[in-house]
């Protein structure tokens, strides 16, 4: 069982950044492929960054040169690193870790709202 829980996210200008951070307990963190997702009103939620437990990463198009997502195994963190932020990156984001041998273990945070508006 993880436990994931989500922090960082509010309310910030076009062209803003924001860090948003995920921690897991209850688990071995290193065996486990973390990702951001974000869920946008009326639409599906959507991988934003993915990491692998080797540090594979992974990026959406629409966020490609403007997200950075970085992992601590030590620390048992998973953050995303938001500049340039865009109206359109408005939404709920989802951290979500993923078993790496049995991928059917999913498990995701609560949610932190993100809204980028002058």
């Amino acid at each position: 069982q993880v436990q994931l829980v989500e922090s960082g996210g509010g309310l910030v200008q076009p062209g803003g950044s924001l860090r948003l951070s995920c921690t897991a307990s209850g688990s071995i963190f290193s065996i486990y492929n973390m990702g951001w997702y974000r869920q946008a009103p009326g639409k599906q939620r959507e991988l934003v960054a993915s990491i692998t437990n080797t540090r594979g990463t992974n990026y959406a198009d629409s966020v490609k040169g403007r997200f950075t997502i970085s992992r601590d195994n030590a620390k048992n963190t998973v953050d995303l690193q938001m500049n340039s932020l865009k109206p359109e990156d408005t939404a709920v984001y989802y951290c979500n870790a993923v078993h790496k041998y049995v991928q059917s273990v999913v498990y995701w945070g609560q949610g932190t709202q993100v809204s980028v508006s002058s």
